[in-house]
């Protein structure tokens, strides 16, 4: 599964919950009919004073060149599809949104653990936008995330998924990859991961503490945005 997540940043002038009641009654609506779209997912901050962004917006494809061709390649934050759904979104998001301060990443999803059969709504997520130590390549990055990190951030207390993305042009990609840690509970996502309002956290036990640890052999922890939301599905066929 492909998937092109855009981190949200309301427009100048607009309060968070302008750009939140717009964004879920206005723009959802199209954005679900995008062709191409398999699973369509929002995540709106749980402290919206500490978030980095207003939320996330995280459209699924089965095959990449429908992402392309409904929202363009890797390597330009805004994009000018030319027909459909994805024509009339595009148009529809500077009416709330600073498209220039946009981050968007499109990745490759590679499931870790999953204890919730897929089913994603309502669940408390924790995601961190992944850069890469100064003097390490992408490929050792990505070897020693998935061969090293990985196998013990899936087994942080209270994670019931975990997801990888990976990037699929690096060289375009904003950040090396995202991280994706879902939680039944907040209190539990909190506990394990910190609260929301620093990059860095400084969990005291169990594999948390180990996973922070590690973290510091592949990541620029000061230059990792992360987001901790709630998610909501708004659209998913690949269920059915």
């Amino acid at each position: 599964m492909y998937k092109h997540v855009a981190l949200l940043v309301r427009k100048e002038g607009m309060s968070h919950d302008e750009f939140v009641e717009y964004w879920q009654t206005n723009h959802t609506e199209i954005a679900r009919e995008i062709e191409g779209v398999a699973k369509y997912a929002t995540v709106l901050p749980v402290n919206s004073e500490a978030a980095e962004f207003d939320g996330l917006a995280e459209l699924y494809f089965e095959d990449l060149d429908a992402l392309h061709d409904a929202l363009g390649s890797e390597g330009s934050r805004d994009y000018d599809p030319a027909k459909g759904k994805a024509k009339e979104a595009r148009e529809d998001v500077d009416n709330f949104l600073a498209i220039e301060e946009r981050p968007r990443f499109i990745g490759e999803v590679v499931t870790q653990k999953d204890e919730v059969g897929g089913e994603t709504d309502g669940l408390y997520k924790h995601s961190a936008f992944l850069v890469r130590k100064e003097g390490m390549s992408h490929d050792e990055f990505v070897d020693h995330w998935q061969n090293n990190h990985t196998p013990i951030a899936r087994e942080i207390e209270g994670v019931v998924k975990y997801d990888t993305v990976l990037p699929t042009d690096p060289e375009n990609a904003e950040f090396d990859g995202i991280a994706e840690l879902y939680f039944e509970d907040l209190d539990a996502l909190h506990d394990a991961l910190g609260s929301e309002g620093s990059r860095d956290y400084d969990p005291a036990k169990g594999k948390a503490k180990e996973a922070r640890e590690d973290v510091d052999n592949f990541l620029a922890i000061e230059e990792r945005p992360r987001f901790i939301g709630e998610e909501t599905v708004q659209k998913d066929e690949t269920r059915d």
